[in-house]
């Protein structure tokens, strides 16, 4: 008896964090209407990130979308960590929270346990601004290595509406080709 009542509290336990982690979002980070997944496909270049400990001492940062077997987006997470002078790559899963015309997603790479990616600006699918699942986590990110000034000063604005601290903007270098790029 004793032993249910355990299980029961931690699976109750574990799915209000994984309801927690998936539905979390900045207020002000609004995802975009009218997103066309299949054009949002392919790689992106990181031009700026929080830095936090996933993408710790990585430049030459880029994510790789695709779509799965089952309709979702698979996620190729790679860079170049200049510390320890090698490549790594993780590969993740997102989903749509709703609408699939809406830019919210959830995404994982660990298994059942997911954080919330909004597209909150979005220029001719060449430039995304991207929200976390909190103030701590904010991309901005390229078709190219690099961002025309007024776009990347209109998603600093927009970023810092939302409530984002945007002098903790590490600004990413790509001076190398990615092995993962395709």
């Amino acid at each position: 008896m004793k032993n249910k009542i355990i299980l029961t509290l931690l699976s109750s336990f574990t799915l209000l964090i994984i309801l927690f982690s998936c539905s979390s979002m900045p207020e002000k980070a609004q995802p975009i209407d009218r997103f066309d997944v299949n054009r949002y496909l392919g790689t992106w270049y990181e031009i700026a990130r929080f830095d936090y400990r996933f993408e710790k001492d990585l430049d030459n940062a880029i994510a790789q979308y695709s779509l799965n077997e089952e309709g979702n987006v698979k996620v190729v997470n790679s860079g170049y960590n200049f510390k320890k002078n090698k490549w790594v790559s993780v590969n993740g899963t997102a989903k749509f929270r709703g609408d699939k015309n809406t830019a919210a997603l959830k995404v994982s790479f660990f298994g059942p346990f997911y954080s919330g990616y909004n597209v909150v600006a979005l220029e001719d699918y060449k430039y995304a601004l991207i929200a976390g699942k909190n103030l701590d986590y904010l991309w901005i990110l390229s078709r190219e290595k690099t961002v025309p000034e007024n776009i990347k000063q209109n998603f600093i604005s927009k970023a810092q509406e939302i409530g984002y601290d945007t002098s903790k903007l590490i600004w990413v270098k790509q001076d190398r080709k990615s092995p993962f790029e395709k």
